[in-house]
């Protein structure tokens, strides 16, 4: 496994989140390379592109009082066709997250899931295609190709992870994100089927709470993460979490798995 070990120049490691906005980025920088991807992950920043100009050119715009302030921090990786408005980098304050030992299984969905026999769960069966699909009437368009490139990297190396919902031989639903330590920030999820986002999402909790992890971090507050047992942590407790939690090292179970047994 390639550890992606970052450079001890880290910017993320620098970067103090103390005063930084609680809504919206808190640093700019179009470094998207597994690495830098890696360890803003660790640092509690999950990154969000911008697929136009003109979308580079609002941040700049509406990102400028906080950066002559010193709250939101500007990161250039020097490169002579670089712009770092081209990826901002979010940190909320509170952060939404599924404590895996609280994960809940609404009475609704859990009778849903007992009809369900052709319904299966698996782990990195496909994790470009669950990517992809996630992109699909997304708009903005945040999955920009240099973001999915770095991901497909990140999940050859063993960092990023996707979990599949299956019916039959059909693929209905699924969630992707990143794994440092025990905690997963999972980036996004897609459904062809009602509830098979949320039994994504619900499988994956189990898979990170039988590895000896201890949360799912959502990333967006919503109806549907609370129906599952969400809940909002100030930002400083989820970097405590990430720190206190980073030696965990056992593997996800990968095994497939019948959707119904979440329902247990």
């Amino acid at each position: 496994m390639d550890r992606l070990t970052p450079e001890v120049t880290s910017p993320w490691a620098a970067l103090d989140l103390t005063d930084a906005p609680a809504e919206g980025p808190v640093a700019f920088c179009d470094d998207l390379s597994p690495a830098s991807l890696l360890d803003a992950y660790r640092h509690g920043l999950y990154p969000f592109p911008a697929d136009t100009e003109e979308q580079q050119i609002m941040h700049e715009i509406t990102a400028g009082a906080d950066i002559d302030a010193g709250r939101v921090r500007v990161i250039d990786d020097a490169r002579d066709d670089g712009n770092p408005y081209a990826v901002a980098w979010c940190s909320p304050d509170p952060r939404p997250v599924i404590f895996v030992d609280q994960l809940r299984i609404q009475r609704s969905l859990a009778q849903q899931l007992r009809n369900k026999v052709e319904w299966t769960t698996t782990l990195d069966t496909c994790f470009e295609r669950v990517v992809h699909q996630c992109r699909v009437g997304r708009t903005p368009q945040w999955l920009t190709d240099g973001l999915v490139a770095g991901l497909c990297r990140l999940h050859a190396a063993g960092h990023a992870h996707s979990a599949e919902v299956w019916d039959g031989d059909e693929l209905v639903g699924g969630t992707f994100g990143v794994r440092v330590g025990g905690i997963f920030s999972a980036d996004s999820q897609f459904a062809r089927r009602s509830g098979a986002a949320k039994v994504a999402v619900a499988c994956l909790a189990r898979r990170v709470a039988d590895s000896g992890g201890v949360a799912v971090d959502v990333q967006h507050d919503g109806g549907h993460a609370r129906l599952l047992g969400a809940v909002t942590i100030p930002r400083s407790r989820y970097l405590e979490l990430l720190r206190a939690n980073a030696g965990v090292r056992a593997a996800l179970p990968s095994d497939p798995q019948p959707a119904r047994s979440l329902a247990a």
